[in-house]
């Protein structure tokens, strides 16, 4: 409950602010680099280390990665054929193909399932849609940013991206088995708790409310893919094709139905990819998840 609370009064907080004339506007921008260059280090150095690896992570594990892959197909072929600006799909890609799968789904999953359901939760999370946005993200995210798209600076960047270069030396603490200190966990654990309160802040700054906006119809179809059209494809891949009927099967299809990740948003409104349809793509996908996820939970029940 306190992390519903949490999301919601520093969303609204940051609404707040956008009409407080003294208040500095660029304040997102500086929080934007707060977030991927401190925070989310942090992050991976304290989850990745502990995971065991066996065969059955891979449908958890996978489901970042199939979502995003498939957002890049439908928007990328979509925008083509409509004509979209780079920055559109970008954007769209960004935010429909990543999954809100820790600050949401940590505490969804675990009113739903117990505690015991957290394991998969941050399976599907961690080496899932999080390497997603520090890979495959930050490729897109530069490929479709302003300029002609280069292979190598686009490969530096994710070389040079924080978050990545912490998976790599966190991976690498798995494969040796080395444990951090608890005061040195104790202090990125801290770090990392500032995501959510300084994402949803970032993303209360920039969310617009604009009748007459262009972006309506745009945000439609990308909660329409993100909530329902996601959850169904890995629904049908997972139970019909694959024959997987377990509870940790269940909770991944809940993952991927989960609202847009922030991360994705601030990764987005960071390269100029749409600011504004990014952060509607999570302030209205947030509280309209909450009805979708509903329907998702009913439906798992019978597999």
């Amino acid at each position: 409950m306190n992390n519903f609370i949490i999301i919601f009064f520093f969303l609204f907080l940051g609404l707040f602010l956008q009409n407080v004339k003294s208040f500095p506007s660029n304040v997102h921008k500086i929080l934007n680099k707060i977030v991927i260059y401190l925070c989310l280090p942090a992050i991976t150095l304290c989850h990745i280390p502990k995971i065991k690896w066996s065969n059955e992570l891979l449908f958890p594990i996978g489901a970042g990665w199939i979502t995003f892959l498939l957002a890049f197909v439908f928007f990328h072929i979509l925008g083509k054929r409509l004509g979209w600006s780079n920055k559109l799909t970008g954007c769209l890609i960004l935010t429909a193909g990543l999954s809100n799968s820790s600050f949401l789904g940590y505490p969804i999953i675990e009113a739903l399932f117990g505690k015991k359901g957290l394991e998969t939760a941050i399976l599907v999370d961690q080496p899932g849609t999080f390497v997603v946005v520090s890979t495959l993200g930050v490729f897109v995210a530069a490929f479709y940013s302003k300029g002609s798209p280069n292979v190598f600076g686009i490969i530096q960047k994710i070389i040079a991206f924080p978050p990545f270069i912490m998976f790599v030396l966190a991976c690498l603490m798995n494969v040796y088995n080395y444990q951090l200190d608890s005061n040195i966990e104790f202090v990125l654990l801290k770090t990392g708790s500032l995501v959510t309160p300084l994402a949803l802040l970032s993303v209360g700054l920039q969310l617009s409310f604009d009748k007459k906006s262009r972006h309506w119809k745009f945000l439609r179809l990308g909660l329409f893919f993100k909530l329902i059209l996601v959850p169904f494809v890995i629904l049908v891949l997972y139970v019909f094709i694959f024959k997987q009927h377990s509870e940790s099967i269940k909770i991944t299809i809940m993952e991927t139905a989960m609202a847009p990740m922030i991360t994705g948003a601030i990764l987005a409104s960071s390269y100029g990819l749409k600011p504004k349809l990014s952060s509607m793509m999570v302030g209205f996908g947030i509280p309209i998840s909450f009805l979708t996820l509903a329907i998702w939970y009913f439906v798992v029940q019978f597999i």
